[in-house]
């Protein structure tokens, strides 16, 4: 029998405890091809490292992480990270939104920008932003998401495999 999936917030002291697994997610994502700012040889070492260091940025800046979790463990995560700048305090960019292989095509994606969407909304934001490679099943998401396409930077980022890609650049308004 299927276990329902959980989102779960975690706290900057959860989000040090789940680092390992939250790296075997990252590496997942990366290994699969998703440009999420890191490189095909990133390491299991490395990609626990970032999560530390989402981690210690939480304590700071404001930050929300929620992760989804079935019966075998965390297979998806995304951020929610203020903009923190005086002139935007109703901004907030969504990053890091991944899910592992495991858990893609179940709505997973779509339950995780729910859950975004809400922790925006409890922050008291009522714009985000995110942005993700041109072409890739993420852009699908988000336009099936109700967001909206604001423009694409070309030749904005690599691949995992080195290959250029654009960027697109996307917004939704959450609440106000």
């Amino acid at each position: 029998m299927l276990q329902p999936l959980q989102i779960i917030r975690l706290s900057p002291a959860a989000v040090r405890d789940a680092a390992a697994v939250l790296g075997a997610v990252l590496k997942d994502a990366v290994d699969g091809g998703a440009s999420v700012s890191f490189m095909a040889d990133l390491t299991l070492e490395r990609a626990e490292d970032f999560w530390c260091g989402v981690a210690d940025a939480a304590d700071t800046d404001g930050r929300v992480v929620i992760t989804a979790a079935d019966a075998q463990g965390i297979l998806g995560v995304v951020q929610v990270v203020p903009a923190g700048v005086d002139n935007q305090p109703h901004r907030g960019d969504v990053a890091k939104m991944l899910v592992h292989r495991r858990g893609r095509r179940q709505g997973i994606g779509t339950a995780l920008l729910v859950a975004a969407e809400q922790a925006a909304r409890d922050l008291g934001l009522t714009l985000l932003t995110l942005d993700t490679a041109q072409g890739s099943a993420a852009e699908r998401l988000y336009i099936q998401a109700g967001w909206t396409r604001a423009g694409v930077i070309p030749d904005y980022a690599l691949m995992p495999d080195g290959v250029l890609t654009g960027t697109v650049l996307f917004y939704k308004k959450v609440g106000g």
